[in-house]
């Protein structure tokens, strides 16, 4: 996936923001929350950092291409950075990055879900 087809599918999912912050890094949100970041890749690869479940975590940070991202994980968040695609493909990025966008958006509160049109319940 190169940074052009990633920033397309982050937009492609509901409620989104973009900002390209922290050393140039595509930055993506749901209710001015972090999803999804793009950049910081030492190779040719782009590197892809999103946040998975902790069963996820613990799977996927032992898959050739995948590690703990940088920074997050070591403060104790479930975040993994993508730097090849070794293990995960790009469908499955894109399952990964939906994944990622729902968790945020779960977390968000109830009124600011049904301002963003995720819970129409009241």
């Amino acid at each position: 996936m190169d940074l052009d087809a990633y920033n397309t599918f982050c937009a492609s999912l509901p409620a989104t923001t973009h900002v390209v912050q922290w050393g140039d890094a595509h930055v993506w949100k749901v209710g001015g929350k972090v999803f999804a970041i793009a950049g910081w890749s030492a190779g040719d690869d782009l590197a892809v950092t999103f946040k998975v479940s902790e069963f996820a975590f613990d799977i996927l940070r032992e898959q050739p291409g995948l590690r703990p991202a940088p920074y997050l994980a070591s403060r104790g968040m479930t975040w993994i950075q993508r730097v090849s695609d070794d293990s995960m493909d790009d469908d499955a990025l894109k399952d990964y990055l939906r994944e990622s966008h729902r968790i945020v958006a779960e977390k968000l509160t109830r009124k600011l879900r049904r301002e963003l049109g995720f819970d129409q319940s009241r």
